[in-house]
């Protein structure tokens, strides 16, 4: 391939082939023929490397499949469905409808280390839980007979009973692929809060340690539901669900404080020109609060009636300050510390701490959320009685936002459910004037048969997920009055939808039947034209942008240039990026590409069937892009 044109790859990255391109880039000498010599790498790593004999983990049948099914790259791509969107033009969300497995895949490419949060309430493996149908063949192959199964024969969705064997071991191997791929999408400070009952949470918790790193593991949260489920007199009911939280890297994890509550705030009872504040004793309180833990923090202050003060804890021992003197010095100067007499009129120092920018640390036990009923009412308000059940608290995830989120994170949820995520990231963006966009994929789960969402007219839990986002918006819309003339920007309560389909370009398949003498002639006739018949422009070029790494909110509009029609898309300045050409049935002149080429775009993407045979004619387009430093791309 020439230095001078680039053609677009046709799958997502393949990443057995990546890993071991690194390993070539680090330890060359175990590389042989091309192949990582495992044996010799073993011996390069010593004592690093684990005995093979004795190895600590989670095993299961299909634990390799499954890893493989992660590491298989896919042709799937994803289709605009503008009419299933909202505020296309504008908004920065996106809706996936598809298997979240190969949506994962198509992913990778721009956004990887991008999403600062994702959050997920995966199946919990109940027995009555639907769980992927991964058959480690070819996914997208397997994705797409599914749908057409439901769509076409009203095959109904199976669940995963415990009575059909491999009970755990199904659910860890549609869980483990996924999770692989989403780490790769968590920025370097990223967490992932993952939702779970205790049917799984033992599981889980060492599938991520694995995932993750044990190292990364942040904590082990007990949600209360607001109601205790379960029964059966023999059993124990349960009243929480769990929150299991790692980051992509412990070192870099920050997480933010949670805003006060109105109990918090009430402690801020007294203001002065800074605004509210209250008062935390100066001596030292808790663990290592005594004088020989901490000798340079024992020192004396003066009171305001002369005396001399040191810190005493209870029953008289020698205790310490907060900080060293000339910090105590610097706040004094500047007011910020308050004289109290206790009962015995003995003088105690204090340190005024302001209201403004206060938060309280995360805990492992949250029962401040809305219970299940209440989130049901929630959904029920915006789709009617019973259309999705178990819903998310909007609480829950909310608080989850203010933890691991800043005012413009990515948030990726890929097990959309009834899209709570989008409803809580566009609720709070209401609220602080934030900027987070949303990223939701859902299966097009057919909803049971005669419950209250296909007698509402929902055929799939993925249009349900579509009306929640819209409604909410709308909703969260008129509160705002237009939004916020604040100077933080439109609130963007619209989503582009896709829809997950096969490549739009043709592929190669050969069988292994064919004779040789014949090869050629039998590729000639696979290949009569680059992309499918029925691919429209705008699906040509999403597919694309995907594999070149664009994002899924660029801004693409149609555009004519010396009489050929053409997709731009536009950089944050507002120039060409990109001048995409894609009819393959109209072959342009070389004027036209010299005009198309005149615009200066950064990049130019041409379908190889436009020339149509013609090697002059794509020779002189690639000295033209040439000329004037433009890329040439061909698909």
């Amino acid at each position: 391939m020439s230095d001078d044109i680039h053609e677009t790859p046709s799958t997502t990255p393949n990443f057995q082939t990546e890993l071991a391109a690194q390993l070539a880039e680090l330890v060359p000498e175990a590389i042989v023929d091309c192949k990582v010599d495992v044996v010799k790498l073993q011996e390069l790593l010593a004592v690093d490397a684990a005995d093979t004999n004795e190895r600590f983990g989670l095993f299961w049948p299909g634990k390799k499949r499954a890893l493989r099914a992660a590491q298989e790259p896919t042709t799937a791509t994803l289709r605009p469905d503008v009419a299933n969107s909202k505020d296309w033009e504008t908004t920065k969300n996106v809706f996936i409808e598809g298997d979240n497995l190969e949506a994962l895949k198509v992913l990778q490419k721009h956004y990887h280390n991008k999403v600062k949060l994702i959050y997920i309430d995966p199946p919990y493996n109940t027995g009555k839980d639907f769980v992927y149908p991964d058959n480690y063949k070819e996914g997208l192959d397997t994705y797409l007979e599914w749908t057409r199964q439901v769509n076409e024969e009203g095959k109904k969705v199976s669940t995963n009973a415990e009575t059909e064997g491999r009970y755990h071991s199904n659910w860890l191997s549609m869980m483990y692929p996924r999770l692989k791929l989403a780490r790769n999408l968590l920025t370097d400070d990223g967490t992932i809060f993952v939702s779970i009952s205790d049917h799984e949470v033992d599981n889980l918790r060492k599938l991520l340690n694995e995932v993750f790193g044990e190292s990364n593991y942040v904590g082990q949260i007990a949600v209360s539901k607001g109601t205790t489920t379960g029964q059966d007199a023999n059993d124990i009911g349960s009243s929480i669900d769990f929150l299991l939280v790692y980051a992509r890297s412990k070192a870099n994890y920050v997480p933010n404080g949670l805003p006060l509550d109105e109990q918090d705030m009430a402690r801020f009872n007294q203001e002065d020109d800074r605004g509210r504040y209250s008062v935390l004793q100066f001596r030292k309180t808790g663990t290592n609060d005594r004088r020989e833990d901490r000798p340079n923090l024992y020192y004396a202050l003066d009171a305001p009636d002369g005396s001399t003060v040191y810190p005493i804890g209870p029953g008289g021992y020698d205790s310490c300050w907060r900080t060293a003197r000339a910090q105590f010095d610097a706040w004094d100067a500047e007011g910020m510390i308050v004289w109290k007499q206790d009962v015995d009129g003995n003088y105690k120092p204090y340190v005024k701490y302001y209201l403004e920018g206060r938060t309280k640390q995360v805990s492992n036990y949250w029962d401040d959320i809305e219970g299940n009923k209440k989130a049901s009412l929630t959904v029920k308000e915006l789709l009617g009685k019973n259309v999705f059940t178990n819903p998310k608290p909007v609480g829950l995830i909310k608080k989850i936002l203010h933890i691991a989120t800043d005012r413009d994170s990515i948030v990726l949820d890929f097990f959309s459910g009834s899209a709570t995520t989008a409803h809580a990231v566009m609720q709070l963006n209401f609220e602080d004037g934030g900027q987070r966009q949303h990223i939701q994929v859902q299966l097009p789960e057919p909803t049971p048969e005669q419950s209250a969402a296909e007698k509402a007219g929902y055929r799939t839990i993925a249009e349900v997920s579509r009306k929640r986002i819209d409604l909410a918006g709308a909703k969260i819309a008129e509160g705002s009055g237009g939004r916020l003339d604040d100077g933080s920007g439109a609130l963007d309560v619209g989503f582009r939808a896709y829809t997950l389909t096969d490549t739009n370009f043709s592929k190669w398949r050969v069988t292994s039947d064919i004779e040789a003498d014949a090869l050629q002639q039998h590729l000639l006739d696979l290949r009569e034209s680059s992309s499918a018949d029925d691919a429209t422009a705008d699906d040509l070029l999403t597919e694309i942008l995907l594999k070149q790494g664009y994002s899924l909110n660029e801004k693409i509009a149609p555009v004519e240039i010396d009489g050929l029609d053409l997709r731009a898309v536009y950089d944050s300045d507002g120039d060409f990026g990109v001048l995409a050409y894609l009819d393959e049935h109209t072959k342009p002149t070389l004027e036209q590409l010299r005009s198309i080429v005149e615009s200066r775009p950064a990049r130019i993407i041409i379908l190889e069937d436009a020339f149509q045979g013609d090697d002059e004619l794509k020779t002189n387009m690639v000295q033209l892009a040439k000329s004037k430093s433009v890329e040439l791309w061909t698909a």
